[in-house]
């Protein structure tokens, strides 16, 4: 079931260190581009995946083409894609070793998400962290 309490939102937040943004934008009117900068200002490690993208950079972090690119532990992968294709973005978190995955407001697949927390994952759906973390009043890093 993914997380819907206020303390384990804050948590997961709270521990996550390095994210893995899916569907990064480079352009500063989409919603990717403006959560991408909340997350690098609070303090985290943002890497954008979007394979249209690679090889640019995105707020100076360099884009990579897919989850399989990011060369280190990801604690996060936060999910700026249509509910359709969350199926396949957790099949590459959980291939990736993520830690937990993360879908975007509107952004729901109940299925995808089951399949996340049988695999040991921890899942946020249908909520955004930029949103999140000024709700819970969680400090910058």
């Amino acid at each position: 079931m993914p997380l819907t309490a206020d303390a384990d939102i804050a948590r997961l937040l709270d521990t996550t260190r390095t994210i893995a943004l899916v569907g990064a934008s480079d352009r500063p009117e989409r919603a990717a581009h403006e959560v991408m900068g909340v997350l690098i200002a609070h303090g985290y490690r943002v890497i954008p995946v979007n394979p249209l993208l690679a090889g640019q950079t995105i707020l100076g972090q360099p884009v990579v083409a897919t989850l399989a690119d990011v060369a280190e532990p990801i604690d996060m992968v936060d999910v700026f894609r249509r509910s359709e294709f969350v199926s396949d973005v957790v099949e590459d978190a959980i291939a990736a070793g993520a830690k937990a995955v993360w879908t975007q407001l509107g952004v729901i697949d109940h299925s995808a998400a089951a399949r996340a927390e049988a695999a040991g994952l921890t899942v946020v759906m249908d909520r955004c962290p930029k949103i999140e973390l000024r709700r819970l009043g969680i400090a910058k890093r």
